[in-house]
């Protein structure tokens, strides 16, 4: 692990993208309904989502436990795919983009779980970091 120690905190965000492809209109009919039989996918996968971010350092060896101020997802559904995009801040001595990014993931893996009983297609794609802010640098990725 990096040593952090003589490091300054600074106010960091970061956000992060996952899309996840359905094969039919149906399945983003059933979600919008609230039919799928596993249950509310968007309030499922969010609460996965939160949990992703929060224990991301119990899962990846070189991550920080840092503390997180802010979470948010939202969901954007276009023709068949769904944008997942999650956003982390905190104020620490190092950033959040894994953090956000491995909450999208979570995000995408329990939607293909939720989904995988009436979409046998369902597929997960473009988890990357579109913005992180603080520390030495600045990035966007739009």
């Amino acid at each position: 692990m990096v040593d952090i120690t003589q490091k300054q905190s600074t106010y960091r965000t970061a956000i992060a993208q996952a899309v996840i492809k359905v094969s039919s209109m149906v399945t983003i009919d059933a979600i919008k309904k609230g039919t799928v039989p596993k249950g509310d996918v968007f309030s499922m996968s969010k609460a996965a989502g939160f949990l992703g971010v929060k224990k991301t350092a119990d899962l990846l060896p070189d991550c920080h436990p840092l503390p997180v101020e802010h979470c948010a997802i939202d969901y954007e559904i276009n023709g068949l795919d769904i944008t997942v995009k999650v956003m982390v801040k905190t104020f620490y001595k190092t950033g959040v983009e894994v953090e956000a990014m491995h909450g999208a993931s979570v995000v995408a893996l329990n939607m293909y779980d939720m989904l995988k009983p009436i979409d046998k297609g369902v597929e997960i794609h473009h988890i990357k970091l579109l913005k992180k802010t603080g520390g030495k640098s600045d990035i966007e990725n739009t």
